[in-house]
């Protein structure tokens, strides 16, 4: 069987590549350019098996004009971040409003390596002593509510005196609800600090923790926990950091622990 023109170019431009080596490339021009710099070329094979004419910039992977050694003489290098800071207080007292956690660059990444992940992180808070140490608790009649890990940088920040009294803490208490209405913005919540909001689920019973700070000074109790009622009485809640996340519940009881699965276990904040 004889072989054809074609097969006779493949065999001759396979005899090239291996006679002469890959050629020149970016190694050999020492070129690594960022982002996409069209003078950043130099002379060789490229990936695609063309020669000529060949680029050493980020761009070229996505352009599919590199040059044959790109990959080794430009390796990839990632992003790296720090650790992240600890949360802050809340951005204003005595109002519903954000905490905040950061991160810096400790690597830039190059030669198209995996892009920096988010250097900011907010998370819902709210604060009932004021910048004058004046109790504010009073001033809110939904129930606000946040995930019950918040509760763990509350105690370690200590942010009201109240929290070191061995009695004001033993006054904690759980009330359980059953969740009657909910808005879609729940489910909708995709922030890594706030996807504890996607667990509120209308007919599920949650559980929700009061704890100082947020008792009140005299009743000792958290807004918008049902006093002593139980039974039909609907409340409104709403979730610190989305403030269109929001529902009803009913309260089921009060008990003195909270025994809920982690994802619907929450804190009155």
């Amino acid at each position: 069987m004889g072989t054809s023109r074609a097969g006779l170019a493949a065999v001759a431009l396979v005899a090239l590549w291996a006679g002469a080596g890959a050629g020149p490339g970016c190694a050999e021009e020492g070129r690594c350019c960022p982002g996409r710099d069209p003078t950043c070329v130099a002379a060789g094979w490229r990936l695609n098996g063309a020669y000529g004419t060949c680029f050493c910039d980020e761009a070229c992977m996505r352009t599919g004009d590199c040059c044959h050694d790109y990959a080794q003489a430009c390796p990839a290098v990632p992003c790296i971040t720090g650790e992240w800071t600890h949360w802050s207080g809340c951005a204003e007292q005595c109002k519903p409003n954000f905490r905040m956690r950061t991160r810096v660059v400790q690597q830039e990444p190059k030669n198209g390596g995996d892009p920096c992940p988010p250097l900011e992180e907010k998370a819902g808070c709210l604060e009932y002593t004021s910048s004058q140490g004046q109790d504010c608790a009073d001033e809110h009649v939904p129930a606000f509510i946040t995930t019950s890990e918040y509760g763990k940088e509350r105690e370690k920040r200590s942010m009201h005196p109240r929290w070191f009294s061995e009695t004001d803490d033993s006054r904690s208490y759980c009330v359980e609800f059953k969740t009657e209405t909910l808005s879609p913005h729940c489910s909708m919540e995709s922030r890594p600090y706030a996807r504890w909001m996607q667990y509120l689920r209308e007919g599920y019973t949650v559980c929700v923790t009061c704890q100082p700070p947020a008792m009140h000074n005299g009743s000792h109790r958290c807004s918008g926990d049902g006093g002593d009622t139980d039974g039909n009485k609907v409340y409104q809640w709403q979730a610190v950091g989305n403030p269109l996340c929001h529902g009803t519940w009913k309260k089921v009881q009060q008990v003195e622990e909270c025994s809920c699965p982690v994802v619907h276990s929450f804190i009155f904040t």
